[in-house]
């Protein structure tokens, strides 16, 4: 799978990805900002942007004419904020990628934040608000990285506060975007089926004119931790969610190839270590599952479960011992390898989708040293050994480094702190 650099004057940077078997392509732009860039003051501003951006521009101004213009060619369109960037993307049949183009350039370049429409806004995304805060399979990520990261910017709802998302004014969406959606922070990438000429031909007449600005900088988060940390959420719930992890690598780091497979080998599928311990030996929960989250200077791996609440103690034993299992006890080649297959497996899977490229791609663009082709990639994780997985797991797997977030009807932190042998 090739792709294609091109760097505008301005600083835009276009990714062209051509792929051959599909029908579909799939047009991304993404800025390299988020929630963690915010005040305290601007707090879910990003995330309030993202929805603005689908509200208007002068050649399509409303939100109904930019829907039923990508509706009309039966397109997939969408966008997304996190802690360090924002994506609005469309997918859409080949024959019309010069649609999605058009589209998805104006709503980035042309969009008119109208008072109206922001004062109107406010009510869905606090309803998207209380919506994550009924959920407790989601607001417990929000709880472990708060636990994490603490007053830092890190450790803010991306959605924001109610009372910000009440206060924003027009000027507040001008100013952020006058600032950080500047075209050196910028990446454009096409994925799929279409003429790469001609489609970076019309990327050079939209963005040639946008405009460049200063770099954006971020606050560093601390990451030391001295004692295992605890945070309970108090909620009337039908179960107990937590994360229980530790904090691991940032996004660039020389082990993180050895680190999706030790989240592999201990919960990234049905026939993982946790998934077998704790759903299909003691029937301890029917939601179990391993991850890592990374971002340009932390990074952590947890491992998540909704259980029923007398069952919490038991829960968070059987992760902690397995924990100690992988730290103290080398994998066997053969489990080393199926973690490999898997992740191989996975990523080939999505490699049919023109979106996932996308994101392949422009995510690597956005905030890794380097851009890997898929082989690249295949070959970093296949020269793991053993020996590196037990070095992480150590490394990564100790007291000091441990963090547990609860969402659910507890109260007795201190008796839970004690749950936290290890």
């Amino acid at each position: 799978m090739n792709y294609k650099k091109t760097t505008l004057k301005n600083g835009l940077r276009i990714l062209t990805v051509p792929m051959e078997g599909t029908q579909t392509a799939t047009v991304m732009v993404m800025v390299g900002v988020g929630s963690r860039y915010e005040s305290e003051k601007q707090a879910g501003l990003s995330h309030f942007i993202e929805h603005m951006l689908f509200k208007g521009t002068e050649k399509r101004p409303t939100a109904q004419s930019i829907s039923e213009e990508l509706d009309g060619i039966g397109g997939e369109f969408n966008a997304f904020t996190s802690k360090d960037k924002t994506a609005y993307y469309a997918k859409v049949d080949g024959r019309h990628v010069d649609k999605a183009l058009e589209v998805i350039a104006d709503i980035f370049l042309n969009s008119k934040l109208e008072q109206a429409e922001i004062d109107r806004e406010r009510g869905p995304i606090l309803q998207e608000l209380s919506m994550y805060e009924d959920d407790p399979r989601r607001s417990v990520g929000e709880e472990f990285e708060k636990l994490l990261y603490g007053a830092h910017q890190m450790g803010r709802n991306i959605v924001g506060y109610k009372e910000t998302i009440k206060n924003f004014a027009r000027k507040d969406f001008v100013a952020y975007l006058r600032k950080y959606y500047v075209a050196n922070e910028t990446v454009v990438c096409i994925s799929g089926k279409f003429d790469e000429k001609a489609v970076i031909k019309q990327l050079q007449g939209y963005f040639g004119k946008f405009e460049k600005g200063a770099e954006a900088k971020f606050k560093k988060v601390s990451d030391k931790q001295t004692v295992a940390g605890v945070h309970l959420k108090f909620k009337k719930t039908d179960q107990t969610h937590f994360i229980l992890g530790a904090r691991a690598y940032h996004q660039n780091h020389k082990d993180r190839w050895a680190l999706s497979l030790l989240s592999v080998i201990l919960g990234g599928n049905m026939s993982s270590r946790l998934f077998i311990e704790v759903r299909e030996r003691r029937g301890l929960a029917y939601f179990v599952h391993t991850s890592v989250d990374t971002y340009q200077d932390c990074g952590y791996i947890g491992t998540q479960a909704g259980i029923e609440h007398k069952n919490l103690g038991q829960a968070i034993e059987v992760i902690l011992n397995e924990y100690k299992k992988i730290a103290t006890q080398k994998v066997s080649e053969k489990e080393l390898q199926k973690a490999k297959d898997y992740i191989r497996g996975r990523s080939v899977m999505g490699f049919e989708a023109s979106d996932d490229v996308a994101m392949f791609f422009i995510d690597q663009e956005m905030h890794k040293e380097k851009i890997l082709s898929p082989k690249e990639v295949f070959a970093k994780i296949d020269a793991v050994t053993s020996g590196d997985v037990l070095r992480v797991a150590k490394d990564i797997f100790r007291k000091e480094k441990l963090n547990l977030a609860i969402v659910g009807p507890h109260k007795n932190d201190k008796k839970i702190a004690q749950l936290m042998k290890f």
